[in-house]
This record gives C-alpha cells, structure tokens and sequence, in this order.
C-alpha cells in the first residue's frame, strides 16, 4: 500500500490565513475540519442551502472569516474533495446540553462515559472562566493573576481531552485515504503527540504552521504566540507546574489582552493585519517585569484598546530610553 499524508495544520480563524490553507487543502484527498457536525453543513456544502443561510444557524465568532471559508469549503466540495468535521468533544458537549434541554440533570449522566468527562471537564473550565471575569472587574492585581493562572490550568486540561478524543476519532478515519488534511487550533500541539502515536504504519504525519511564512519574515519564528499561549501550553505539557514562569505569564497576558485587537481587522494596505497586530503586541509586553504589569494594569484597566495599547507603548519606549540612557 501506498503512503498516506497527514498533514495537521496548526491554524487560526482569520481571514489572513486562508490562502495559505487553500493552497493546502487543494493538494489533499480530505479535509478534517476542527468543529462537530453542524446541521445545514452538506447542503450549504452543494449549493441547496445559502451560505447566509447557514451562518445564521450557528454563532460565528468571526463572521468575516466564516463566510469565506464556506466559499472556499463550496468550492473544494465541487472539486470533489471529501469534507469532513471532526470534533467529538464539541459534539459531546452538544449532547450533553440536549439531555439537560430534555429534563435530565447532571447527577443522571453515567459514570465512566465521555460525556460524563466532557461534562466535567467542560464545568470546571466554565467555572474558572468565570472567576477570571469576576475577579478582573473587582480584585487585586495579584488575585487577578492568581485567576489567570487557575483559568489557564483548566483551559490546557480541557485541550488535552479534546485533543485525546478527536484523535481516537482520527485514528479510524486515517487509513481510508491517501492524503488528509486536519484543520487544528494553532497551539493543538497536544494533538500533534496524541495522533504521532496513534497514526498506522502505513501514515506519515506532518506539522504545518499556516502563517510561518508570514511570521518567519516578521519575527524569525513560526507562530506568534502571546505570553497566554505560552501559558496554556506551559500547562498543557507540565500540569503540575508552580513555578514562577506561570506567574510572569499570567501577568503579561493581562497587558497584552488589553491591547490585542478584538474585532477583524480588514484592510486593504496590510494583507497580514492580525499576525503584524499579534506580534507588535507580543513585543511590547515581552519585557515587562511582573511590577511593570502591575502598574500598567492599574492604569489601563479600564481603557480602551486603543487607549491601553498607546499607554503600553509609551511605558515600553520609556523603558528602552532608560536602558540605552
């Protein structure tokens, strides 16, 4: 038997990526796309149901994004590439809100069954999440990252279980098919370990960043990740870490998600504006000592992004004068 390609595409909802994906995608039998079964997906899929349509069904983050990737989708369906959406975890959890929306409690879900650990997981995650945005709005800066930090915690456990089940799942489509693109969230490294130990002999698997191309010429890197990225996968790979790593982490991560663009950026003179906005915002708070965070915080917790993100700048070019001075 001939080799079969596994290409997993470590990616990100921006429209900035998705000529890179498209090239790739053109050049595989399958594409595995990160999200469960969505209704209306196959008919949006051959043209029965419009693309608007669809996209009202489900609430898009990124709904710039959403739209072109389902014309790209439409086009590769017509090509005659297999579409396929893989996410169990999601689905799982689907599930698991249906039974509740039948009547059903929690204490009725079995034991020792993936919906039981999704449930689990899924509570404490959701759990630590809100703690983060209560204590943001009332804490000190130090309970505030205490926060960050429990909330990162349970963020990697929930990526390492919905790694483990979307790879299971994997493993039994791998073998059908000669080349297969796996869409994957672009810290899903976890992902990458789980399928190399899974994939059959008669695979070969390979890593793809989508923007290392964009951000090798920016930054000399493949990726650019904010320091809660780095955060997340610092858990992800030492779940029992306390070291004081975590807690710089946590701090700079309260900078940089105040002055990180939120919406989509679309303009016409900057064909990468989310990689240029990620990396610029990555490089101002990557010096800061967890006092800098903290008075930083102090002044910009409650300002725009616009507002935080001039004042972070000030406060970095003033650190530069005084260390060249």
């Amino acid at each position: 038997m001939d080799t079969c390609l596994v290409t997993l595409a470590f990616s990100t909802h921006r429209p900035e990526v998705l000529p890179f994906a498209a090239s790739q995608m053109q050049i595989h039998d399958v594409i595995i796309l990160e999200e469960p079964p969505i209704p209306g997906f196959k008919a949006m899929l051959d043209g029965s149901l419009p693309i608007d349509e669809y996209l009202l069904q489900v609430d898009f983050e990124f709904p710039v994004f959403a739209r072109q990737v389902c014309l790209l989708l439409r086009g590769l369906h017509q090509a005659g590439k297999v579409i396929l959406q893989v996410d169990p975890y999601m689905e799982i959890l689907g599930m698991v809100h249906d039974f509740f929306a039948d009547g059903f409690s929690p204490d009725q879900i079995a034991t020792d069954t993936p919906e039981k650990e999704v449930y689990d997981t899924e509570r404490e995650w959701t759990g630590s999440l809100l703690t983060f945005y209560e204590q943001s709005v009332r804490a000190a800066f130090a309970d505030v990252v205490a926060a960050v930090k429990a909330f990162a915690r349970t963020d990697a456990a929930r990526g390492r279980l919905r790694d483990r089940l979307r790879a299971e799942m994997l493993e039994e489509i791998m073998p059908a098919y000669q080349s297969i693109y796996v869409e994957a969230g672009y810290i899903h490294f976890k992902l990458f370990r789980e399928l190399r130990g899974r994939i059959p002999d008669c695979c070969r698997l390979q890593p793809l960043y989508l923007m290392e191309p964009v951000v090798r010429r920016l930054q000399g890197r493949r990726q650019a990740l904010g320091p809660g990225d780095l955060l997340t996968l610092l858990y992800t790979f030492y779940p029992d870490y306390q070291g004081g790593r975590a807690t710089l982490l946590a701090a700079r991560s309260l900078i940089y998600i105040k002055i990180l663009a939120k919406e989509e950026i679309t303009q016409d003179d900057d064909p990468y504006p989310h990689t240029r906005n990620e990396i610029e915002s990555a490089r101002l708070v990557a010096h800061l000592s967890f006092n800098d965070c903290w008075k930083l915080y102090e002044k910009i917790r409650w300002k725009t992004t616009t507002e935080a993100r001039a004042m972070v700048r000030a406060y970095a070019e003033q650190m530069a004068n005084d260390v060249s001075s």
